[in-house]
């Protein structure tokens, strides 16, 4: 079983180590001691290694995920040399394979998203470009989504994105029916359940489009269309796409 080498232990990959080892991974795992908090604490209650410094995590590992803030490269490239050939799994959003081997020369490098999930094991993974030795090491994690194109990674980016903004809306719709009397806990079952109600249809039914499946449901006299109706006045859609813009010119900004 491979060695896992951590360079950057933060909430992301925290939650990388705890759904590794949720799903039986039980090769050594290398932490770079930089976090000493969260590094000793994943030690203690995950079996974890907490490492003298950056080159240690990768003399001692098979693989090294990179978990620092894209602003952190240059100083992390400039403490470590890789071996020729060691994979180098980059969770730094906006930096491009081209940039990750020119600060990490020789290095078999991969980008790879994922999102808080992880640690329950139903995260969407996606890899860039394909790489047998980091599907296996980090399939475990969830759902595997291969991509050959980097161009289609960054929007895979900002897909991540959007799970961290569907919280909010979550919560609006929650807070609305809290508003309207409804026990908090019963409010937050309702809106959840109703959303995996949504995940679970359109799963089962893929050649149907998300839109043809909303169109089902909210046909001419239901109470569902006549609510419909109000958003299509007032669409979210436009916002969530600038949104989505915002963070689309960042990433291609960040990777020329």
């Amino acid at each position: 079983m491979h060695s896992l080498g951590i360079l950057g232990v933060g909430e992301l990959t925290e939650k990388v180590v705890q759904g590794l080892r949720r799903s039986g991974f039980s090769g050594a795992i290398l932490l770079s001691p930089r976090n000493a908090e969260r590094a000793e604490r994943l030690a203690r209650e995950h079996a974890c290694q907490v490492m003298a410094d950056n080159q240690a995590v990768v003399d001692g590992a098979d693989l090294v995920l990179l978990g620092v803030r894209p602003a952190s490269l240059g100083e992390l490239a400039a403490q470590v040399q890789l071996r020729p050939g060691q994979h180098l799994l980059s969770l730094a959003a906006g930096i491009n394979l081209e940039q990750l081997a020119g600060a990490f020369a020789g290095a078999q490098c991969v980008r790879v998203m994922l999102s808080y999930a992880a640690q329950y094991n139903q995260s969407t993974v996606v890899v860039c470009p394909s790489d047998p030795l980091t599907e296996q090491a980090l399939g475990a994690l969830g759902n595997l989504v291969v991509i050959e194109d980097e161009a289609a990674f960054e929007l895979a980016t900002v897909a991540a994105c959007m799970n961290g903004w569907f919280y909010f809306l979550l919560h609006d719709l929650q807070q609305w029916l809290s508003d309207k009397g409804l026990p908090a806990d019963q409010a937050r079952a309702l809106v959840l359940g109703n959303l995996q109600d949504c995940l679970s249809s359109a799963r089962e039914q893929p050649e149907h489009t998300l839109k043809a499946l909303g169109e089902a449901i909210a046909t001419p006299g239901t109470f569902t269309a006549d609510g419909l109706a109000v958003l299509t006045h007032q669409p979210v859609s436009a916002t969530w796409g600038a949104a989505c813009e915002v963070v689309l010119d960042g990433l291609l900004t960040r990777s020329r």
